[in-house]
């Protein structure tokens, strides 16, 4: 029953393949990938669990989709060599336990990111041969501090060699690529055949004299490159300048980075005049003042800041800032935007918005800037269109719960023992009796909690985010939007009240408590365990401790403790709601668990 869901997730990985005959004889939704009679072919498995995929050399090709393959906390090793995959790096990094990683031989192109490494810490076998990448290596790499085996070679790496300086490295190969510049003294103990092929590189082991002229510039390629991209720039800022004095209604501006699919979104507007504030609260005007900020906010195309706590911004801080994806919902869009000066926050770009007037989702918004709670994560400005809106609330480094539980396994998942479990549990419910209180009238005061919407900064306070929407959302949009509509009675019958938000509560005690991916997340097509049926069978046969996850289980003298929690959350998923506690007694019995 534990790897019930490991089917699930490896079928829909692989219906983002095409030509997968030599899976389809055993791969089948419904049986046990580990089946010792009769397991999946090319599946390798510890016990009950996937271990790896060897995919190597079946004739596969497609669109690689990874997130599935975030369902099988097992995994360790992934094999895709020599086969016919293409176009940019897939999300390998959301697999943050993979030990090895094998993507040889195929068509993958473009660059890779310098960071794409850096949430992978369990890495020892990176084999990304004969591809087609391009520009600098990943400065990433240094920092993975079990790496053994590096293959990159016949790509078209160009650019400096990163310092790889793990003393664990024992297999290197960067030849035939188009490197530059000094061969790092920490690599001194590889020979010439790793290098070979890089008619650029110079150094000891190729015999070959590095001048003052080449040290000078070892970092000019970057340079170059980085005045390029500067350049081009400047060219789409000046014609975007150009192309906004010729229209007289408002727009959207695209924000974003090479290689993205969608970037961020801001508005400008063409108004003659409008009114901005001064960070010493005085309004100026001017006849040609554009995309600014304001605290009255109601000329369409301005970012009104409705939180001025961390520091005061409008569009054209917004539309300067470096933008990144973070990701997709049913609501909308995430994006991570970086201004100026230093302060990051993230926009969302919603689409399932009422088509409410202005002043009704003003005053909605201004509602919810007005929380004050250690749980809870201020909104700070937002934009309105008929269309579209955008939210704009402060960046949280360290990211979302979900991730943290089931896609990193560097030292952030670690730190995740049951003392800082039960912390990011008391928050979450502290966090929620705030908001069941503040919005009593909603049908549902928060109405989409789960694991994705909980962030934890660096002290693992969680922050709860995407709160109170029930009023915003279209209502033909409701029930696949929000989280809450997973509760029993809302899929039976559409009856909606706080003990949904109880009930989402108890599925996140559950996740956090078992380490597994709940499969009642809604639309995440993955598989995974479901968790309250697990949980109400353990309790039945009085085996609850098997169910704790073994990264506490063994760490912790409190096992007592963390079963009597185990039970609170098993409170919380009762399926009669009349049965199922409020969110008043679920805080009063979470913060009756101690530590010992």
């Amino acid at each position: 029953m534990i790897y019930v869901e490991e089917d699930e997730a490896l079928i829909k990985f692989k219906e983002s393949l095409t030509n997968t005959t030599a899976l389809d004889s055993s791969w089948h939704k419904g049986t046990s990938p580990c089946d010792k009679k009769k397991k999946w072919t090319r599946v390798q498995c510890e016990g009950n669990a996937v271990e790896g995929l060897l995919l190597g050399e079946a004739g596969l090709s497609g669109e690689l989709v990874i997130d599935p393959l975030i369902a099988l906390p097992g995994l360790r090793v992934l094999e895709l060599a020599n086969n016919s995959f293409s176009g940019t790096i897939p999300e390998f990094f959301l697999l943050g336990a993979l030990k090895s990683l094998y993507i040889d031989g195929n068509q993958f192109s473009g660059e890779i990111p310098k960071d794409f490494f850096s949430k992978m810490g369990s890495l020892k076998k990176v084999w990304f041969s004969r591809n087609k990448f391009s520009g600098p290596i990943p400065e990433s790499l240094t920092n993975l501090k079990y790496l053994m085996e590096l293959h990159l070679e016949s790509n078209g790496f160009s650019g400096p060699i990163p310092s790889l300086s793990q003393g664990s490295l024992t297999s290197l190969d960067l030849s035939n690529n188009k490197l530059q510049g000094e061969i790092p003294q920490s690599m001194s103990k590889f020979g010439a055949d790793p290098f070979k092929g890089n008619n650029e590189l110079c150094g000891q082991q190729l015999g070959k004299e590095c001048n003052e002229e080449t040290k000078k510039n070892q970092g000019a390629p970057m340079s170059k490159l980085k005045w390029i991209i500067f350049g081009i720039v400047v060219s789409l800022l000046l014609v975007t300048i150009l192309f906004r004095a010729k229209r007289k209604e408002d727009h959207f501006d695209k924000l974003g980075k090479e290689n993205l699919d969608e970037g961020l979104y801001v508005a400008s507007t063409n108004r003659k005049s409008m009114s901005i504030r001064s960070k010493g609260g005085d309004s100026v005007r001017g006849s040609s003042r554009r995309g600014g900020s304001t605290q009255g906010g109601k000329a369409t195309g301005d970012l009104v800041l409705v939180n001025n706590e961390k520091g005061t911004f409008g569009l054209p801080d917004l539309m300067k800032a470096a933008a990144e994806v973070l990701g997709n919902g049913v609501l909308g869009s995430a994006y991570k935007a970086k201004m100026g000066n230093g302060m990051s926050v993230v926009v969302k770009r919603l689409r399932e918005m009422n088509k409410m007037n202005r002043d009704v989702f003003d005053a909605e918004i201004r509602k919810l800037s007005k929380l004050r709670h250690r749980n809870i994560l201020p909104l700070l400005a937002y934009h309105y269109r008929k269309e579209e809106k955008l939210l704009v609330s402060e960046y949280v480094p360290k990211g979302s719960l979900l991730y943290l539980l089931h896609g990193d396994r560097g030292v952030s998942h670690a730190e995740l023992n049951w003392p800082t479990r039960l912390k990011i549990i008391q928050g979450v419910a502290s966090g929620m009796c705030y908001l069941h209180s503040e919005f009593a009238s909603y049908a549902v005061p928060h109405g989409n909690l789960k694991s994705s919407n909980i962030l934890l900064n660096e002290k693992y306070e969680p922050l709860l985010s995407d709160y109170a929407f029930y009023p915003l959302i279209n209502n033909t949009q409701i029930v696949q939007s929000l989280f809450a509509y997973k509760a029993p009675e809302a899929v039976t019958n559409q009856q909606l009240s706080p003990k949904c938000d109880v009930y989402c509560l108890g599925i996140i005690i559950l996740e956090i408590l078992t380490g597994k991916f709940p499969s009642q997340y809604p639309n995440n097509q993955k598989g995974g365990t479901d968790v309250v049926q697990w949980v109400q069978s353990a309790i039945a046969d009085q085996r609850e401790s098997e169910l704790i996850d073994p990264e506490i289980a063994s760490a912790t003298d409190s096992i007592e403790q963390v079963v009597k929690l185990l039970h609170v959350g098993a409170a919380c998923t009762v399926s009669d709601p009349d049965k199922r506690i409020d969110m008043k007694e679920t805080l009063r019995r979470i913060e009756e668990i101690s530590l010992i």
